[in-house]
């Protein structure tokens, strides 16, 4: 009888567990709104050049079950192909661009989405946290060099000190006194090994200086095989960076996003605003995307670069008639063509594997020494950093640089001065004592030292 209660009591405990878990929440709805709709869809907001704003969404689909609403977010296109009313409606007003499908979402998951779309708004967007508010690495040079400018001043005037008593003793002794000069001050040994312990001691800290720079150069700014524009995506667009490099919330790199990221948008956009076709013609070049018939090409490893070229060519060329009015290609329109080709040639061919198909290698601009460990997903999941403190405001860059420095003294100071967020963050329960302390306001912040953020072993292996 006492084994049945307690499988019936641990059975009510596993389902609960289980409900728990699976019910919906705002929270959830975030991260999945972040990681599936942010690079297409506001949320409260007007509509974009290809997408609508998803509040207000239940309400648009209320004639219709909300089973329907489920499968147009699970598979849109199926649903125009069968002739759903409001599916159909919605392909005529924003074609030709076509939704992602999502067919590993839950219910649950669902719910949590539209729980957090359905949620107000609070005023405009928050801006990006200044990074110019936030700590940087002072150089000490200028004090080093009013150091050691002080304390040769201090032994030439010991050295006259010396000299004036020896004279008072020569005098004394009913000898001439000595009136030396300044060469022939500076050419004493005292002097000498002064200077020589100076200029040691000068290179020594310009050689350990330079060596902790190697590798991490501020405003180090590469060229790039395509030109992409922060600006335009995260600024002007309103992009989440975690879309992208989704790797930043959840593992150590940031993660440079695959060919297959830039097209879950340009699949449907497929002209730049500023570039036109001669940078988003490359990516469909490097994956095998055939503009003209919005489709994948088969077997596109292994056509030949005639192939490639004839169907890149052609696109270009309808795309340059159709903006000018051209019923027939002029000279203008071949020189265009020629030289966009020449540039997807040159930018997707000066890679490893020599030829067009393949990923596009992207030249890495922040890099840190083998033995500094940095994990991306502890400082944005974990202590909710924005991405514009160490890289700066990126959603302004046309061409992104090395914003900060990445030195040692840098990472210090900002954890000397950066405050942890304790408030909703599970993560920090175990800190009992700051908690207390905090509560009864024996205490007014915790910064990321006080939990163990200048212990060498954290960031040094």
């Amino acid at each position: 009888m006492l084994l049945k209660r307690i499988c019936w009591v641990f059975s009510l405990f596993l389902l609960a567990s289980i409900a728990l878990q699976a019910a919906p929440t705002k929270e959830a709805g975030k991260e999945l709104f972040s990681a599936n709709c942010g690079s297409c869809h506001a949320k409260n907001m007007k509509d974009n050049l290809t997408c609508p704003a998803l509040g207000g969404v239940e309400e648009r689909w209320a004639a219709y079950p909300k089973t329907d609403l489920y499968k147009w977010i699970r598979a849109s296109q199926a649903m125009i192909a069968a002739g759903h009313p409001r599916a159909t409606e919605l392909w005529n007003q924003y074609k030709p661009t076509i939704m992602n499908n999502f067919p590993g979402l839950t219910d649950e998951q669902i719910e949590s989405l539209l729980l957090y779309i359905k949620e107000p708004t609070s005023g405009p967007p928050k801006p990006p946290e200044d990074p110019t508010d936030g700590p940087k690495e002072s150089g000490n040079m200028w004090l080093f060099a009013g150091l050691a400018l002080i304390l040769g001043l201090l032994a030439f005037a010991l050295m006259r000190i010396i000299d004036n008593l020896g004279n008072i003793t020569r005098v004394q002794a009913g000898e001439s006194p000595v009136s030396r000069t300044l060469s022939q001050v500076l050419s004493t040994k005292g002097a000498v090994a002064f200077l020589v312990f100076a200029l040691v001691l000068f290179l020594g800290y310009k050689a350990v200086d330079n060596a902790t720079r190697m590798g991490r150069e501020q405003n180090y700014q590469p060229d790039q095989p395509v030109a992409f524009s922060h600006k335009i995506h995260a600024g002007v667009n309103k992009i989440d960076c975690q879309y992208c490099h989704d790797g930043a919330r959840r593992s150590k790199q940031s993660i440079i996003p695959a060919t297959n990221t830039c097209m879950n948008c340009h699949s449907a956009v497929k002209k730049g605003t500023i570039s036109g076709t001669s940078e988003i013609t490359k990516i469909f070049a490097s994956i095998g995307y055939d503009p003209l018939m919005s489709q994948y090409i088969p077997d596109y490893e292994n056509w030949s670069e005639k192939q490639i070229e004839d169907l890149y060519k052609k696109w270009i060329g309808q795309e340059y008639m159709s903006a000018n009015s051209l019923t027939a290609m002029n000279d203008a329109g071949r020189t265009v063509v020629e030289s966009q080709w020449e540039g997807i040639v040159k930018a997707l061919k000066n890679d490893s594997n020599g030829k067009i198909q393949g990923p596009i290698e992207w030249t890495r601009i922040h890099n840190l020494p083998d033995h500094a460990y940095f994990n991306h997903a502890q400082h944005v999941s974990i202590g909710q950093v924005a991405c514009q403190k160490c890289h700066g405001p990126v959603e302004k860059m046309d061409v992104v640089y090395q914003y900060s420095t990445l030195g040692m003294g840098w990472c210090i100071n900002c954890h000397r001065e950066t405050e942890v967020k304790f408030a909703d963050n599970d993560y920090y329960k175990q800190y009992e004592r700051y908690h207390e302390e905090l509560k009864d306001g024996k205490r007014t912040k915790v910064t990321v030292s006080d939990i163990g953020g200048l212990e060498c072993q954290k960031c040094h292996y």
